[in-house]
């Protein structure tokens, strides 16, 4: 495995798209940078991966909170850029929801790719884990043999503990080396 960590100087601007919301706008003045985070990681830092090291094609991405926003948005917009999903507190929340509005592209019969994906959300009240649970619905309701999609509610964690148990909690889902 080659693991790839990015460090970041603004979250908010990175893993989010633009809000329509002037309380967001006004809050979080330098949000919505997304699209040129994605773009990065396709056409800079994947290429320079893949040139760099010996690759297999097998890729995941692994995001938490607004990480897990940008890996949705990523999920719904380019889901070819990873072969495998795990989303983690996913904060779809995130302008009115309007993400969970999209026609998703994995979702298009065209969309071929055998891709893997993990949601995980524990209790972290009403609007997290129901958006969560209907992310993973709208995904595992398609019905597409080339997704595989599993849904894990993990008691007795938060928003501030989950990760780490949710990452490995997937990992043992698909039967990954550790």
């Amino acid at each position: 495995s080659i693991l790839v960590g990015i460090a970041n100087v603004d979250r908010r601007r990175d893993f989010t798209f633009p809000s329509r919301i002037l309380e967001d706008i006004k809050e979080f003045p330098t949000t919505g940078g997304s699209e040129k985070f994605i773009r990065f990681l396709e056409k800079e830092l994947q290429p320079f991966i893949e040139k760099k090291y010996k690759t297999t094609g097998s890729k995941m991405l692994i995001g938490q909170s607004l990480g897990g926003l940008l890996a949705t948005e990523i999920l719904f917009k380019k889901p070819q850029l990873f072969t495998s999903y795990v989303i983690v507190s996913p904060s779809l929340w995130w302008d009115n929801e309007s993400l969970l509005k999209l026609n998703p592209a994995l979702l298009n019969e065209n969309y071929n790719q055998q891709t893997k994906i993990y949601i995980g959300v524990g209790e972290e009240g009403k609007v997290m884990e129901e958006d969560a649970k209907y992310l993973f619905e709208l995904i595992n309701n398609a019905g597409r043999k080339n997704l595989t999609v599993k849904f894990d509610f993990i008691t007795g964690k938060s928003h501030a503990n989950i990760f780490h148990q949710a990452v490995s909690n997937a990992f043992e889902i698909w039967g990954e080396k550790r």
